[in-house]
């Protein structure tokens, strides 16, 4: 019997030595090790690849997309879809999985596609309906915009619902009814497009972007300036 409460004794000491020492290591020790390396390798994709205004305030992270839309009238009103605000560069459409009734930045609480077949007819009508917004939205004075100058990624979504990115035809397709909405020249929108237009990552993978959160943190401050 006294051998077998020391056995017993023996072995819970030993299982208890084991989790502090596993706990010290895996739980203190090697975060600590792995967060160090990472604020002193890359420090800005450490901390949630953060962008900054002119101020100094973060504005978000450039991995995830963001809406522009206008105030909504009845923010009660479930039917009452918020409409984007055109001084903006617009985004991808967001058609995700749920909206978020917490941080409402944000279009998505959920990460995913919708998953419907390209002849749903649902998904052909979202479709359709965004390419006509986006043909009526960015047509102004001077600039008419044709059906078939519409991108793919104007009226899709990403397979998370949650791209930073447009392509550089759809921040082009934006530069005339941005510039007459900030009273700024079409070439200082262009100029500013271009700026910020991204290669190919190490020259062949995947296709140039423009990050919209990057681009329009840029036209607030072009704006300032007048």
């Amino acid at each position: 019997m006294n051998n077998s409460v020391s056995n017993t004794a023996r072995l819970l000491g030993a299982g208890l030595r084991a989790l502090i020492v596993l706990t010290v290591l895996c739980g203190v020790l090697y975060p600590l090790a792995v967060t160090g390396v990472a604020q002193a390798v890359f420090p800005a994709r450490a901390n949630g690849s953060e962008i900054k205004d002119e101020d100094g305030r973060t504005v978000g992270s450039s991995l995830i997309g963001q809406t522009y839309n206008l105030p909504e009238r009845n923010p009660d009103d479930p039917d009452e879809a918020a409409k984007p605000d055109l001084k903006w560069f617009q985004p991808r459409p967001s058609n995700g999985l749920g909206s978020n009734s917490v941080n409402t930045q944000y279009a998505l609480i959920l990460s995913g596609a919708t998953n419907k077949a390209a002849d749903n007819p649902d998904l052909v009508k979202l479709v359709q309906d965004a390419k006509a917004a986006v043909v009526a939205d960015n047509t102004t004075k001077s600039y008419k915009v044709a059906p078939r100058d519409v991108p793919a990624d104007a009226v899709t979504s990403s397979g998370s619902g949650l791209d930073p990115h447009i392509s550089p035809a759809y921040a082009e397709l934006q530069v005339h009814r941005v510039a007459e909405r900030n009273d700024l020249g079409v070439g200082q929108v262009e100029k500013l497009v271009a700026d910020h237009t991204e290669g190919r990552m190490l020259g062949f993978m995947g296709e140039p972007r423009v990050n919209v959160l990057e681009l329009n943190t840029a036209l607030k401050a072009l704006v300032a300036k007048g």
